[in-house]
């Protein structure tokens, strides 16, 4: 991934603008201008270099006509959206090719014989781009892997990896660099951070997870209080700015997290070994430390680099037998953060903080990744703990930086904010809420928040619940990173920023490295921030789609065994060419197609009420109505479900069971 050289999506001169450009399967393409009401049409030939995705500097040749739209030409690439594709190498009289694959052009790469790495003809492979010199009618790009795939879903995730635009692997001179690092715990570093290895402290994490971002520190104090640590792997001591691995992290900005695998934002050596606070390890850490009252009020906050030790390393799962049970290895501490917790989580929803809960799936897989099994993760005690500790770290580094100035203009920080809903929005919703009961107050934000809470604890185990819940999330602004601080809505904080997960997350790192600044009183103004953040929050959004679409991949692998079979469903979604079934059993979502209820009626969609509605028959298919389908089609490669509704006359005595039929 190359590094910006503009800050954002802009008019560059009266006939040139600065945007995005979008490739559609036909192969026409349209420059996408932020603030812009019509796309600039750009033919094949007039892409110039450019690729799919790319941010680009285009010139309009034609002006738009009342019917038209402009028509441009691309005259530079700013920034590559991916520089590593999945496809096929083709070899001719010892001239080789790369040609992409997937459903958007992507010209054929040159590549050199020194630059097969070992490829032949005919396999699949991934190719870096290289260069494309004004000279040269085609990119030139070199082979870095050939994929040797166990099978059809390997190759799959690896390549929603690369569309998304995330390398597979780091280049080596990466891993060389990763590897010169060293974990040895010096005197010299020790003798600048606080030492609180003598102080019990533990990981609370899932039964997987292999890099432990945080630990939790606590002893009684002699004034009566509890000193309560949260401490976070200090990666900014071993990731420093500028260097080659700090590149690299900043490219990809964040990991990306897929039913089977985790794509990493850092090298294993860092984020498994160095930087993972390991039970019975010294490690390096940055620290956030509370005296806290067992009323869960804070009297005194601490913020600096420390030393930690853990002495135990837990699972979600052991922690919440312990609070269920009363009882275990340290049950004591852990009963008295949770305690803590549960009064600041009230506090919060007090103070106006939303409380949205959302229903995850996790995929049981076979040793070759192949889905046996989806589990429902839930939202329990023991992750509410680690939960409220980390958002009272990350809200205390925010109000922290926001406080300090330099010639009284604030400090540029990467902030997590999350606007008001919008207002447009949210009128259709709360006209539709009242049909079910639910009243809406829209006179202010607080208002808002506190008849999103009212109407999420009142809707809990109603008919109505799913859909009154999904529906209120589509109501929300998008969080996203940026210099500008305008606060967190949603959790109710004035001062919010992610401090918690380094190894994971890229605006992490800046939040440690510009908090350092000014715990030093050395601070450096970083102008690019607002550019670091909106590229941060760009691949927030990628890797967000990347794991929708390796979920959505699984769901369909997991549902080909049931073809032909019923189940009961819940409607999760309404368009004017159908609607979308999520099955009770599985939370696998499907399609069940306009064409395909043609059939029973001429169904036309009411929006307001977020149904299809029969023309003659009056019947009505409304979000949240739980019906039966029946899985007719499971579409690996467009990673799509296709359902048919099952009319209640064919269905006759299967009507109440949750499964109507199920293969063995």
């Amino acid at each position: 991934m190359t590094k910006p050289r503009s800050t954002a999506h802009k008019k560059t001169s009266q006939h040139a603008f600065t945007g995005k450009l979008d490739i559609s399967r036909s192969g026409m393409g349209y420059v996408i201008v932020e603030g812009q009401d019509q796309d600039i049409i750009v033919r094949p030939n007039d892409f110039g270099k450019a690729f799919h995705g790319d941010t680009v500097k285009v010139e309009v040749v034609k002006q738009p006509n009342k019917s038209k739209r402009p028509e441009g030409k691309i005259t530079d690439v700013i920034e590559r959206k991916q520089t590593e594709f999945v496809g096929n190498l083709h070899t001719n009289k010892h001239v080789s090719f790369f040609v992409a694959g997937g459903e958007r052009p992507i010209p054929d790469f040159f590549i050199p014989a020194e630059k097969l790495n070992g490829a032949t003809d005919g396999q699949r492979v991934v190719a870096r781009f290289t260069k494309w010199d004004k000279s040269d009618k085609k990119p030139q790009g070199e082979i870095i892997s050939i994929i040797t795939s166990e099978g059809e879903s390997d190759l799959a995730m690896k390549e929603i990896i690369i569309d998304a635009g995330f390398p597979l692997a780091f280049e080596e001179a990466v891993m060389k660099e990763a590897e010169k690092l060293s974990g040895k715990i010096t005197r010299e570093e020790t003798s600048k951070r606080k030492d609180c290895r003598d102080i019990l402290t533990f990981t609370i994490d899932p039964v997987d997870a292999k890099d432990f971002d945080d630990a939790i520190s606590i002893r009684n104090l002699d004034n009566g209080y509890y000193e309560i640590g949260v401490h976070i792997a200090d990666v900014s001591h071993f990731v420093t700015p500028d260097s080659i691995l700090d590149k690299a992290a900043y490219a990809r900005a964040t990991s990306v997290y897929l039913p089977d695998r985790v794509n990493p934002m850092l090298p294993e050596k860092i984020s498994n070994e160095l930087c993972s606070l390991r039970p019975n390890e010294d490690k390096y850490t940055f620290s956030v430390i509370f005296q806290i009252t067992n009323r869960a009020e804070i009297k005194h906050k601490w913020i600096g680099r420390t030393i930690i030790h853990s002495n135990h390393r837990f699972t979600y799962e052991e922690v919440q037998q312990t609070i269920e049970s009363k009882d275990g290895l340290h049950h004591k501490p852990i009963l008295l953060l949770n305690n803590l917790a549960q009064q600041f989580r009230k506090q919060r929803f007090a103070n106006g903080a939303i409380n949205f809960s959302s229903t995850e799936v996790k995929f049981k897989l076979d040793e070759k990744g192949k889905p046996i099994g989806i589990v429902i993760k839930e939202s329990k005690e023991a992750h509410q703990l680690i939960e409220e500790f980390m958002l009272l770290a990350n809200r205390t580094v925010a109000e922290y930086v926001s406080k300090i100035k330099i010639n009284k203009e604030p400090i540029p920080f990467p902030y997590r904010i999350h606007d008001t809903p919008d207002e447009e929005k949210l009128k259709p919703f709360a006209a539709f809420a009242k049909k079910f009961g639910y009243t809406f107050h829209l006179d202010n934000e607080k208002e808002v928040a506190e008849s999103f809470n009212r109407l999420l604890n009142d809707v809990q185990g109603k008919p109505e619940q799913h859909v009154l819940e999904q529906l209120g999330i589509r109501t929300m602004a998008k969080a996203v990173y940026t210099s500008e601080n305008i606060g967190h809505y949603g959790l109710g904080f004035e001062n919010y920023c992610h401090f918690t997960s380094p190894i994971r997350r890229y605006p992490d790192v800046m939040a440690h490295r510009v908090l350092q600044d000014c715990l030093s009183k050395n601070i450096k103004v970083d102008k690019k921030m607002e550019e670091k953040c909106k590229h941060c929050s760009d691949r927030e959004r990628a890797a967000m789609e990347a794991e929708r679409a390796g979920n959505k991949y699984k769901q369909v692998e997991y549902m080909k065994q049931f073809l032909g079979d019923e189940f009961e469903g819940v409607i999760s979604g309404v368009s004017g060419f159908g609607f979308w079934v999520e099955t009770v059993a599985h939370k696998c979502e499907g399609l069940v197609s306009i064409k395909d209820l043609s059939e029973f009626d001429d169904f036309r969609l009411n929006e307001a009420d977020y149904a299809l509605v029969g023309q003659r028959s009056g019947i009505k298919f409304r979000m949240g109505d739980k019906i039966f389908i029946k899985v007719v089609a499971a579409n690996l490669t467009k990673r799509q479900l296709d359902y048919h509704w099952v009319h209640e006359t064919a269905k006759g005595s299967s009507k109440k069971a949750k499964v109507v039929k199920k293969k063995k």
